[in-house]
């Protein structure tokens, strides 16, 4: 799931947009599937190849920042591995990222004194790594957070002389408090029904002249840079030892530091030194990469073809790419395996959906859900411009919350196609689905479904239970230990169930008519970031 870089801060803000249905509407569920669907869970249960897909997306070709080598390698193994399942027309297909990819070989840390310790440490993506190992000692600025242009400036003009050749740690050291919550979870009764009973969408209005969370750390990056500081040291801000993923979001390694990301309880321990007034020296030796090849980025597809609609289709997609701290497993691998797995299970147990049923892993999606805007604009256009294909998409289904179960449909459309995901999942009670909530938001946000839904095209993000999601999240922990075999197991027959039966009703997937589509919200689509204004 995405990070947008206003902030930092992860948005579950789809739990906020929907406009509920009601829970008890007749059910009209396909008769003639009911032998499908319990063949669907025997095969799901006892036969899934989720633990292989995860094992081999995360432990041998994570992570996958997108344009790195690993990302083309899974992408290619997810292109093969479904061939040999049966799909048809199984491919990569290029889109125009514009930037490097970008890796990291090395990254050590010390305290060299007054103490001497190692830390743990996690550069930047897309930051230029060390000539070997540096030395210097460490300041401490404290940047005004709710800040204009002017304002930082001024800060940071006052601060210039204390910078060049130090190590500069960038915002107080702020402990993280200790959380008296459980640290895994499941979505409670009154959740669910908060979830499918929501009050409407309100979008906050910037404040004029205020800098934006990305624009703050840039303008922060460029002084440094000027200025002549050995590196910028950034706090996680994270409990218990977790790093979290930074990025330069320019992607031109010319335009910020050597950067590093601290554990919070590294950055505090620095912060207190400093304060007993005793000069404190670290050390680093990080070595980046930069992979030209990169800036041609790639989507995988393949599909099980249709029988009398197979020029329409519903797409279950997932994102491939994922920060570089670990392994990318539950963020969003296991997505992957779980949609790559709903596939595998239709062509296992013989389905034959009238429509086609394409599976589509996304790159470029945890710099802002590239990939998929760059598909969408490739093959169907917006509801306001859209190409022919546009009327062809029955629906697209999405999942990346981690590992959990999944529990309720967010759709975008019409209060019928709520009622037709409700009933298509109806018969899944058992395993824990509550309903569906319609909602008519058409706003790029946390994950690939909002850029289809932006586009005006059906879309349904399949919402999970949270469990310990929020630690893997874009951290050093995001490994294969993080999955829950039997949640995965549960959201790819949930997928397979709902995919095949959106595929096989006699009539498309419910739509806004353009006469009723919402209005767009928020920037337009940004399909071609090497050009954005950087």
């Amino acid at each position: 799931m995405t990070t947008f870089p206003s902030d930092g801060v992860r948005r579950r803000d789809i739990l906020g947009t929907l406009a509920a249905l009601p829970l008890a509407a007749p059910i009209r569920a396909f008769a003639q599937t009911a032998d499908l669907g319990q063949r669907i869970r025997r095969e799901g249960q006892d036969h899934s190849q989720i633990p292989r897909t995860i094992h081999i997306l995360s432990d041998v070709h994570g992570p996958r920042l997108t344009g790195s080598p690993n990302a083309r390698l899974a992408g290619e193994w997810a292109a093969h591995q479904m061939s040999l399942w049966g799909m048809t027309n199984a491919r990569l297909e290029p889109w125009d990222f514009g930037f490097p990819g970008w890796s990291n070989d090395r990254a050590v840390g010390f305290i060299t004194s007054p103490v001497r310790q190692q830390l743990y440490i996690s550069p930047a993506a897309w930051t230029p790594g060390t000539p070997g190992l540096i030395q210097g000692e460490a300041i401490l600025i404290d940047p005004p957070q709710e800040t204009t242009e002017k304002q930082l400036a001024n800060y940071l003009e006052s601060v210039r002389g204390r910078v060049r050749g130090r190590m500069v740690m960038t915002g107080a050291a702020v402990p993280v408090p200790i959380d008296f919550d459980p640290p895994a979870s499941r979505m409670d009764d009154q959740t669910l029904q908060d979830y499918l009973h929501p009050g409407p969408y309100v979008e906050e209005p910037p404040t004029p002249g205020r800098l934006t969370g990305l624009q703050r750390n840039q303008q922060i990056d460029r002084f440094l840079k000027a200025a002549g500081a050995l590196a910028r040291l950034r706090d996680s801000q994270r409990p218990y030892g977790e790093l979290h993923a930074f990025a330069n979001y320019t992607y031109d390694l010319a335009k910020a530091p050597t950067t590093v990301g601290l554990r919070n309880e590294d950055y505090g321990r620095i912060a207190r030194l400093l304060a007993d007034g005793a000069p404190v020296n670290l050390a680093f030796d990080i070595q980046n990469r930069l992979h030209p090849e990169g800036r041609t980025a790639f989507n995988v597809v393949a599909e099980i073809a249709g029988t009398e609609k197979a020029d329409e289709v519903v797409i279950m997609g997932a994102h491939l790419d994922s920060w570089h701290l670990a392994t990318g497993a539950t963020d969003d691998g296991v997505g992957c395996a779980i949609m790559m797995e709903a596939a595998r299970i239709l062509l296992a147990v013989g389905a034959k959906p009238r429509r086609t049923i394409r599976v589509a892993l996304w790159t470029g999606e945890e710099q802002g859900d590239y990939g998929s805007q760059a598909y969408i604009a490739q093959h169907f256009g917006a509801a306001e411009d859209p190409k022919p294909d546009f009327s062809r998409l029955c629906a697209y289904l999405n999942i990346d919350d981690g590992t959990g179960r999944v529990r309720a449909l967010s759709v975008f459309g019409p209060a019928a196609a709520g009622e037709v995901a409700r009933e298509a999942v109806a018969p899944l009670a058992d395993l824990g689905v509550a309903g569906a909530a319609a909602h008519g938001v058409r706003k790029i946000r946390s994950t690939d479904s909002t850029t289809f839904s932006r586009a005006g095209l059906p879309a349904i993000n399949l919402s999970q239970d949270y469990t310990d999601n929020p630690s893997a999240w874009h951290s050093n922990l995001d490994t294969y230990e993080r999955i829950l075999p039997e949640d995965a197991k549960q959201a790819a027959i949930v997928a397979a169930t709902l995919a095949y039966a959106l595929a096989s009703r006699e009539a498309m997937f419910p739509r806004f008519p353009r006469s009723e589509m919402p209005a767009a919200m928020g920037p337009a689509p940004s399909l071609h970031p090497a050009r954005a204004d950087n």
